[in-house]
């Protein structure tokens, strides 16, 4: 049997969702292997069907009379607020949830909704699951995508001990990690946290638009780290963009204000006071980077790393974890990457710093080559 049915479950069901893309079909996944009743409804027949075929839920039977537990409407960001407006209406006793990534302009929209009541805004609260891919669609879609992920609630005035505690609910029973804001306090920290790197990474990559072939055949792993997430949906970003521009442009203001100072800056790169300037502007963004959590909530610099080149071929990764287990040495974390033109690998292998030496010896005397 499936550990997943073993687990106990917050929701009773039914649960409907309505959109079945890649967080919509994740959700439907995670909740089935729960043995909730998921049911799905999508405009588009195509999206809906895959993500019946994969698992994720039943479709929505026109003829059914569903009174759903909960509602989770998994639209596009542009039209979210119009679906729970419209769910709130058809399902009088569901907790509606929505899963946009902005929430201030869809709780506004839903205020100001003439056909809504106070008591219907009871029964809604917005949330944002921190979790996706680069993937987009049902095919894309994983149970396991929100599992230690943050999930954002986010409750307004209205919104009953009910609905927060069923949205609640959806969070922990697919594995996510649940925190409380405001709607303006959520919306400003996904503006810096992830719409700022969305386009600052989006703008490096449009560099590399026009550059000669032979030269990206240069990239290493920073590049391509840098560059991951400009892969994203265009349509998709347009949308999260817009609705959270005022947001994200306060931020903007400080980046361009960087730039300008940069730009000064290396204009004039052997005027007094500019190297000092460059080292300032690297060493902010080392205190920076110095505060994202990292694994477990703690700060980056708590584990020590080291580089083990690895051949090409199959099984060479597996053995290097398989003898780094039986020395008792625990993996923090684990990254690869290529040599360009080497048909060797890279494993970059963190752990703790008291461990990193004993470590070395061991892969040393094991016959693995080790970067330092």
């Amino acid at each position: 049997m499936n550990p997943a049915h073993l687990q106990a479950t917050h929701l009773s069901g039914p649960v409907l969702v309505i959109g079945t893309g890649l967080l919509g079909a994740s959700i439907g996944l995670g909740l089935r292997a729960r043995s909730v009743d998921v049911v799905l409804s999508d405009p588009s027949p195509s999206a809906q069907a895959v993500a019946q075929d994969i698992g994720a839920g039943r479709a929505l039977d026109p003829g059914e009379e569903l009174s759903p537990q909960l509602v989770v409407v998994a639209s596009p960001p542009d039209v979210t607020a119009r679906v729970v407006s419209q769910a709130l209406r058809d399902y009088p006793s569901a907790v509606v949830v929505d899963i946009a990534s902005v929430k201030a302009s869809v709780l506004s929209e839903l205020q100001q909704d003439p056909a809504l009541e106070p008591a219907d805004l009871a029964r809604y609260i917005g949330t944002h699951p921190m979790a996706g891919r680069e993937k987009s669609g049902p095919v894309a879609a994983r149970g396991e995508l929100f599992t230690s992920m943050p999930w954002v609630l986010c409750p307004n005035e209205q919104t009953s001990a009910v609905a927060l505690k069923t949205a609640q609910a959806l969070a922990i029973d697919l594995g996510a990690v649940v925190s409380k804001m405001s709607v303006d306090e959520h919306d400003a920290s996904v503006a810096l946290i992830s719409h700022l790197p969305q386009v600052m990474s989006s703008l490096l990559a449009s560099r590399l638009q026009d550059t000669e072939p032979h030269a990206l055949s240069l990239a290493g792993q920073g590049l391509r780290d840098v560059t991951r997430i400009a892969a994203s949906d265009p349509a998709l970003w347009v949308q999260i963009l817009g609705a959270n521009a005022a947001k994200l442009v306060k931020i903007l203001y400080g980046v361009r204000e960087d730039l300008n100072r940069l730009i000064g800056t290396l204009e004039h790169p052997e005027a007094t006071g500019a190297r000092l300037d460059l080292a300032q502007l690297i060493s902010e963004g080392n205190a920076g980077q110095a505060r994202i959590p990292g694994k477990h909530g703690a700060p980056p610099q708590s584990f020590a790393w080291l580089t083990v080149l690895v051949d090409d071929r199959p099984g060479q990764i597996a053995q290097l974890l398989t003898e780094i287990g039986e020395v008792g040495i625990n993996l923090e974390d684990l990254r690869l990457d290529h040599s360009s033109g080497q048909d060797v690998g890279m494993v970059e292998i963190s752990v703790l710093p008291s461990r990193r030496q004993e470590l070395i010896d061991y892969l040393d005397s094991h016959g693995w080559k080790v970067l330092q």
